[in-house]
């Protein structure tokens, strides 16, 4: 049953990014196919396969390992806050964040990761059918995140046509950073956490590729990598360590802001309708998390988490999802997976700012196509989550 239910989801994504798409006519579909293909069998390797245990457990240990270097910091200056077992979620989740910025700094000093961001992305090219700079771009925002993404390749952006900027901060908005994969694993399981990661990769690809088909000449597939600014180590360790900081911060502010107005919106709508305002949510979402997998009498449940994440962040739907009582593993491993991504509103916000700080018209076109760009994110994390419930 559960196979004939992924089917119907399949088609239902694919229908509704059908449905949005620029150019009907240019969809090519032997890429697509190649990397639904991929992607499942990628799917069935992390999930249920003694060599994906393995490299999750590897990558779970590695994080959790850097987690607690990144503790001896923390314990240094908020020691005896808070009693041991009973720090601030602040603390515990999101200041390693500030660790693992200068950890990526260091690497991307060494040229280590854009060694490794450029190769693989050249790679993914030859399997996706797009461009080199698209592939590229994937594969960095996974690493270096969404907004940061951009200036690597800021001579370009002036440059490039409507589609193909579509194209990049779709991938922008479907992955999530490196830096913050950490905070994710101590509110997931890490295994559902590696495979969104592996998934939203290839799922950016197959939903851009429906919603804004296009193909790149060879004259036009062209890669300029923006090398940053000469800075001693010293230097750049310092701005990595405050990028760090500052992205804890916001985190920390949004999770107050959006928790905070969730709870008066849901107090609203209790004292006026006699329903929460994400009880009313988890009802309008309910069928999508059906064709994922979800059994029905959990739906309205996890449909309610889903919506949370899209009209705040996935850090207030994490958060939402480890208070929930009742859950199937299956549902909660479905769910996770969905909630790994930049995909909501805020981040619309944040990718188009991004993109104006490095080209002002561009920036532009960036918000005016900002809720196409969303949809096409959304059905992506709906993508890999009905992937991901095959094998759960």
């Amino acid at each position: 049953m559960k196979y004939i239910i992924a089917l119907v989801g399949l088609l239902v994504v694919f229908g509704l990014t059908y449905i949005a798409s620029s150019d009907k006519r240019k969809i090519r579909y032997r890429p697509l196919v190649v990397m639904v293909v991929v992607q499942a069998a990628l799917a069935f390797i992390l999930l249920n396969t003694d060599i994906g245990e393995l490299l999750v457990t590897g990558f779970a240990e590695a994080f959790g390992s850097l987690l607690k270097y990144a503790g001896e910091g923390i314990s240094f200056v908020f020691g005896g806050i808070a009693n041991e077992g009973a720090a601030p979620f602040f603390i515990n989740v999101l200041l390693p964040i500030v660790f693992i910025s200068a950890l990526i700094g260091i690497l991307q000093y060494i040229k280590v990761l854009p060694f490794i961001i450029k190769y693989i992305g050249i790679i993914l090219s030859k399997v996706n059918g797009m461009g080199k700079l698209e592939s590229y771009n994937a594969v960095a925002s996974a690493i270096l995140g969404q907004s940061e993404v951009f200036i690597s390749v800021k001579k370009q952006i002036g440059l490039l046509p409507k589609h193909r900027l579509y194209t990049l901060c779709a991938s922008a908005m479907s992955t999530v950073s490196m830096s913050i994969v950490g905070a994710y694993m101590q509110m997931l399981n890490p295994k559902y956490v590696v495979t969104a990661l592996v998934l939203n990769l290839f799922g950016g690809f197959i939903i851009a590729s429906i919603i804004n088909p296009y193909k790149i000449e060879k004259e036009d597939d062209l890669l300029e990598v923006q090398e940053e600014e000469k800075q001693s180590f010293f230097e750049m360790l310092g701005e990595y360590i405050m990028d760090g900081f500052k992205v804890a911060i916001t985190v920390a502010a949004m999770l107050i802001g959006f928790v905070a107005l969730i709870a008066m919106v849901n107090g609203i709508f209790t004292w006026v309708f006699g329903i929460s305002f994400q009880a009313l949510l988890g009802y309008v979402f309910a069928p999508f998390a059906f064709v994922m997998g979800i059994p029905w009498n959990e739906a309205v449940q996890a449909g309610s988490i889903m919506a949370t994440k899209l009209v705040s962040n996935e850090f207030v739907a994490m958060l939402d999802l480890t208070k929930q009582t009742g859950l199937s593993e299956r549902t909660i491993g479905i769910v996770s997976v969905f909630l790994v991504s930049f995909a909501n509103f805020s981040s619309i916000g944040i990718i188009s700012g991004a993109v104006k700080g490095l080209h002002e018209k561009q920036g532009n076109v960036v918000a005016r196509f900002g809720l196409k760009l969303l949809y096409g994110a959304t059905l992506v994390s709906v993508l890999s989550a009905t992937i991901a419930g095959l094998f759960l």
